[in-house]
């Protein structure tokens, strides 16, 4: 790269290190906003490659306990909903889908028996974070629930609005 101006170079490098980085520190790199600062460069003998301290901005996303978060549905399985979270993904366990007693089925919906509710692959939905875990940075885990009053899938919350709306 030492044929490209200094900035871009350095750039381009910050990127490919940091996109798609995870920590427990910083959470999940969503982007590189900019490099500042570049300091002089280094060349050690027998390695060939440019070294430079610099200071870089990031656009992380932090999951914290009890955040209220919107996703779509990413998958259904026999034990719950997996929830695309912009650059995370988080699970909705069965139990925690909805008040109701659910029931899986082979054509990946989760079903509420009194209810009648369904959750499908593509719902939009509005969650509460109750666990997060780092531990394994290739398999960050955020836990869900929609169990709570104002939580669940988009258009179960229009419908209660509309109920309310109609019983005032």
């Amino acid at each position: 790269m030492f044929d490209r101006p200094e900035k871009e170079a350095v750039l381009e490098n910050v990127k490919s290190t940091y996109e798609s980085f995870v920590s427990k520190e910083l959470g999940f790199v969503v982007n590189v906003i900019s490099v500042e600062d570049i300091k002089e460069g280094v060349i050690i003998p027998g390695d060939g490659a440019g070294y430079y301290e610099t200071a870089f901005e990031l656009l992380v996303y932090k999951p914290e306990l009890n955040e209220l978060v919107y996703g779509k549905v990413r998958d259904i399985t026999d034990f719950g909903a997996f929830l695309e979270l912009g650059p995370a993904e988080g699970m909705v366990h069965i139990s925690q889908s909805m008040d109701d007693f659910v029931s899986f089925s082979k054509d990946k919906v989760l079903q509420g028996k009194k209810s009648g509710q369904s959750l499908k692959v593509n719902d939009k939905c509005k969650a509460r974070i109750i666990a997060v875990s780092f531990k394994d940075l290739s398999h960050p885990k955020i836990g869900l629930s929609m169990r709570q009053e104002g939580l669940g899938k988009l258009e179960w919350l229009e419908q209660q609005q509309q109920e309310v709306k109609s019983d005032g």
